[in-house]
C-alpha cells in the first residue's frame, strides 16, 4: 500500500477516497460512487471503491484489501469513507454493521447519503456503538462527484447535460437538415467516452431521421448508455440505427406503450408538457443522468424550461456553415473551463 505519511490531517485521505470513488464512474448507478481507505498510524493498511452495481461497497472492498500481516491493525485504524456508510439492506448487507463487526474504533465521513434508506441512520448506527464519527471532510468535492445522485433524489428527475457542436459561426447543421462534420476525431472519441458515463442519451426526431445516429461508445470501450428518441407519431423509419435492438432504446410517443426486445415505447399525454413528462419517467425509470444531443429545437426547450444542469459546447473554430441552422442560445450561464483539441474549442457551462 502506498504511505501518505507526509501528508496531514484527514483531508489527505479523504482525497484519496474521492480518487477511489471516481473509478465507479458510469458503473455503478442508480449507486452512488464512493471510495475507501483505512489508515493505521499515517499508513494506508486497506483502499477500496464500489466498483460495480450490486456487487461489494467500498468499504467492504477497503476491509477486504487488508494484507493478513495487518489484519490486527483494522481495530485500532480510522475508516475514510466518501459518503455515509448504508445502514439497510439493499443489494448488500449494511456497511455500518461492517464496521460495527470488525470493531473499527473512528469513521470520518465526507458527506451524508440523501437516500431515504440511509440519510443519518448509518451515523447515527456507528455512533451508537460507540463510534466516534467525524463529517464534512472535503464535503463540497463529495457532492460534485455524486452530482447525479443528488440531483436525482433532491429533484425528482435525472441529471441533465446538453451537448452540440457547433461551426464557429453558429451553426449546427445545413439548412436542409444535412448533417456536416464538425468536431474532429478526438473529439469524438471524447464524446464517447462521455456517453458512457451516463444512464442515458436522448435525441430529436429530426436528429434521428437527418444524422441516423447510432448514439452508441463504439469509438471508446464503455457501456451504452440508454438510447431515448422522442417520435410523437412514430413516423420514423423502423430501418433507422436507433430501431436496431442491439442497445435498449426507449421511443417518447403519444399513440403507444409497448415493450419489446430491446426496444420500448413509451406513451405521453400530447396535452400535457412533453419534456417534464420524459424526466418523470426516466426518474420513474431509475435513469440518473441523460445526455441531450440534439437536436436545437430540442436542446433549446430544456434550456427554455430551466432543465439543465451542465452544457457542453464544442466549437469547430475553422469551420463555417453560413445558411445552416442556429445552434441553441442561452443567457450568461456559468463558464467551468475550456479545453481545445486542435481545431476544437470545448466550453463547460454550469446551471
Amino acid at each position: 500500500m502506498r504511505n501518505f505519511a507526509h501528508l496531514t490531517g484527514h483531508e489527505s485521505y479523504m482525497h484519496r477516497c474521492l480518487e477511489l470513488a471516481k473509478l465507479g464512474l458510469g458503473a455503478v448507478a442508480p449507486n452512488p460512487m464512493v471510495g475507501a481507505v483505512l489508515v493505521h498510524e499515517g499508513r494506508i493498511i486497506g483502499e477500496g471503491y464500489h466498483q460495480q452495481y450490486g456487487k461489494a461497497h467500498a468499504e467492504v472492498n477497503c476491509i477486504n484489501s487488508v494484507s493478513e500481516a495487518d489484519r490486527s491493525l483494522i481495530e485500532k485504524s480510522t475508516l475514510y469513507v466518501s459518503l455515509e456508510p448504508c445502514a439497510h439492506f439493499g443489494k448488500t448487507p449494511p456497511c455500518a454493521d461492517l464496521i460495527i463487526k470488525n470493531k473499527i474504533p473512528s469513521v470520518v465521513i465526507a458527506c451524508t447519503d440523501i437516500y431515504k434508506e440511509v440519510s443519518g441512520k448509518g451515523i447515527q448506527k456507528l455512533k451508537d456503538a460507540g463510534i466516534e464519527v467525524v463529517t464534512g471532510v472535503l464535503e463540497n468535492d463529495a457532492l460534485e462527484l455524486n452530482k447525479r445522485f443528488f440531483t436525482f433524489h433532491q429533484k425528482k428527475r435525472p441529471f441533465i447535460i446538453l451537448k452540440w457542436a457547433q461551426s464557429a459561426d453558429g451553426k449546427i447543421a445545413n439548412a436542409d437538415y444535412s448533417s456536416v462534420a464538425i468536431s474532429n476525431d478526438q473529439t469524438n472519441k471524447l464524446m464517447h467516452r462521455w456517453r458512457s458515463e451516463e444512464d442515458a442519451i436522448l435525441v430529436g426526431t429530426n436528429t434521428a431521421l437527418y444524422d441516423n445516429p447510432s448514439l452508441t461508445t463504439r469509438l471508446w470501450e464503455g457501456k451504452n448508455p440508454v438510447r431515448l428518441v422522442i417520435d410523437k407519431t412514430l413516423t420514423l423509419p423502423t430501418t433507422l440505427n436507433l430501431f436496431d435492438k442491439k442497445v435498449k432504446t426507449i421511443v417518447f410517443n403519444t399513440i403507444k406503450h409497448e415493450d419489446g426486445e430491446n426496444l420500448f415505447y413509451h406513451k405521453i399525454n400530447v396535452a400535457e408538457d412533453f419534456i417534464t413528462q420524459i424526466l418523470d419517467a426516466l426518474y420513474q425509470l431509475n435513469i440518473q443522468s441523460v445526455f441531450v444531443e440534439g437536436g436545437a429545437k430540442l436542446l433549446q426547450s430544456f434550456i427554455d424550461k430551466n432543465l439543465w444542469d451542465e452544457v457542453v459546447v464544442i466549437t469547430n473554430e475553422q469551420l463555417n456553415i453560413e445558411n445552416g441552422i442556429a445552434a441553441p442560445q442561452f443567457i450568461s450561464p456559468k463558464l467551468l473551463a475550456t479545453k481545445s483539441i486542435h481545431s476544437d474549442k470545448i466550453e463547460f457551462y454550469k446551471n
